[in-house]
């Protein structure tokens, strides 16, 4: 019988969670044509993974690589990681569905988490492909985008925040009755076009106006696909975003996903096992880090400041109607490294405070500029106040529970990133399997694949069997690590250099092949 790539000799990890086990695996087109011993099987391709585990793909549940996932350096990064799918849509913002004002005012005020839209995404696909007359981009246009033009898959949540600015602008105000249906019908077209759930940002704008009850009534269509939200509140105040969850889900009845779930495990897990053991459907995902990264302005502007509407935020921060904010932000300064500072990008890399003193200014002085001179665009890594070795006992406590999913939280924009896009996953295996023994390698394989897969419907990928989708891994167990610090965030993981997407090879020996067969990927 012949294949068209076997990999031969590794130890099989299948994402059941069952122990490693030796078998060839054998590929035909895009799906995994047998598992066991094939001596004498002749194939194309053969891989040899001796002394190697095989895995299914990674899945990061919560990737910014909206724009980002059609550089090869980020597509390197992902596989170099085994990461072969990315869940786009994060945190309720993103490019679509919208008209040409709403796309235009998502890439503005997210430039620095998702980076800035380009032809590749939209419809079309491809360099050559060429975005709609108007401006305006729907979910299936967005997928289509994606769709074998890069080396990973792309699954894609509706970001609630695009959906609320399309209806409603910069609105702060309830939805009317009407304004309500316009967005419930965005959701519905959304999950038709191939959507695997809806996400919300309740510490951005416009998503932070919205109700639990606006939520829950958006959440109705879903159907057993998730409700993915960045709460309100997290660290100590998580009680608070948690309620809220809870809230949402037992008036929509909804699955609920928490994303890049933080803080202390004595505060956060007890609120995981209430809302468990109150029957709501949920899972989260957490990163092997403390620090954060995210915009500037969401960290340093105070609630009042609209930065949903830039202009009026830039004559706020340029006229000294903040002065008297400034003071009460002295702690918050030591906590900042600028991430991102377009035409500022000789402070890319310095904390706050450094860079403000080559800049011969106050802290406070130098964000303002930072914040005016890049038009809100800045971003930053920040230091949170529970760093340290309760910190990370909390990290490695939270990602140890069963309701635990493996998520990067990527943001690959500005040249000087959080390291966790680069190296989480590597993380997890490198430091969180082999060196602590927070999971074995088959529960890193359920966090990592398995899990994730059943929680967005894509119910055939996640574990390795025959019939399922050929996203496929080789892991080097002893050599499997993490080499993005925050001082070198973009360096590549190591430990992996063989990976293949819908049955291609993408990663051979460490190197991109140039070969782009990853699928938006739909419920099914």
């Amino acid at each position: 019988m012949a294949f068209d790539v076997i990999i031969s000799g590794g130890r099989v990890l299948d994402g059941t969670g069952a122990p490693p086990y030796r078998a060839d695996v054998a590929v035909t087109g895009d799906r995994v044509a047998a598992v066991g011993r094939l001596d004498g099987a002749e194939a194309a391709s053969v891989i040899d993974a001796n002394g190697r585990f095989v895995a299914p793909g990674f899945i990061d549940c919560h990737a910014h690589g909206d724009a980002a996932i059609f550089d090869p350096a980020v597509q390197l990064a992902a596989l170099r990681q085994g990461v072969t799918t990315f869940v786009l849509g994060q945190d309720g913002l993103s490019f679509a569905p919208g008209s040409a004002a709403t796309v235009a005012y998502a890439a503005r005020y997210f430039a620095a988490v998702n980076g800035p839209l380009s032809g590749h995404s939209r419809a079309g696909g491809g360099p050559s492909g060429d975005a709609p007359s108007d401006g305006a981009l729907t979910v299936a246009e967005l997928l289509q985008g994606y769709d074998r033009t890069v080396a990973l898959n792309a699954a894609y949540l509706l970001p609630h925040g695009t959906i609320r600015y399309d209806v409603m602008g910069p609105s702060s105000g309830t939805p009317a009755r009407d304004e309500l249906a316009r967005m419930l019908a965005h959701v519905e077209r959304g999950l038709s076009d191939g959507a695997v759930g809806l996400s919300s940002g309740l510490e951005y704008l416009p998503g932070r106006y919205a109700s639990a009850e606006e939520l829950a009534a958006l959440c109705a269509p879903l159907a057993g696909l998730p409700y993915v939200t960045h709460m309100r509140a997290y660290g100590t105040r998580a009680g608070a975003g948690m309620s809220e969850v809870v809230e949402i889900a037992q008036r929509s009845g909804t699955a609920v996903h928490v994303s890049h779930l933080h803080g202390p495990a004595d505060v956060l897990l007890p609120l995981v096992e209430e809302a468990l053991a109150g029957g709501v459907d949920l899972t989260y995902d957490s990163y092997p880090y403390l620090r954060g990264n995210t915009i500037l302005a969401m960290v340093v502007l105070p609630p009042e400041v609209p930065a949903a509407e830039p202009e009026r935020a830039l004559e706020m921060l340029s006229s000294g109607e903040l002065d008297d904010w400034w003071p009460g932000l002295a702690q918050t300064w030591p906590r900042l490294t600028i991430s991102h500072a377009p035409g500022l990008e000789w402070a890319e890399g310095l904390g706050m405070v450094e860079a403000a003193e080559r800049a011969g200014l106050a802290p406070h002085e130098f964000c303002r500029r930072l914040l005016i001179e890049t038009r809100l665009e800045a971003g930053c890594v920040t230091a949170r106040p529970d760093e340290g070795p309760e910190g990370e006992e909390s990290v490695r406590r939270i990602l140890r529970h069963p309701a635990q999913t493996g998520g990067s939280d990527g943001i690959y924009v500005g040249g000087h990133p959080h390291p966790r896009g680069f190296g989480a996953f590597a993380r997890f295996l490198g430091r969180h399997v082999r060196e602590l023994g927070d999971w074995t390698w088959e529960q890193a394989t359920v966090h990592l694949s398995s899990h994730p897969a059943r929680r967005f419907g894509l119910t055939d990928r996640g574990l390795l069997r025959r019939g399922f989708a050929a996203d496929l891994v080789v892991i080097d167990p002893a050599t499997v690590t993490d080499l993005a610090t925050y001082e070198t965030p973009r360096t590549p993981a190591t430990g992996v250099n063989d990976v293949l997407v819908s049955g291609v090879p993408v990663l051979a020996n460490g190197v991109l092949t140039g070969k782009t067969p990853g699928r938006a990927l739909r419920p099914n």
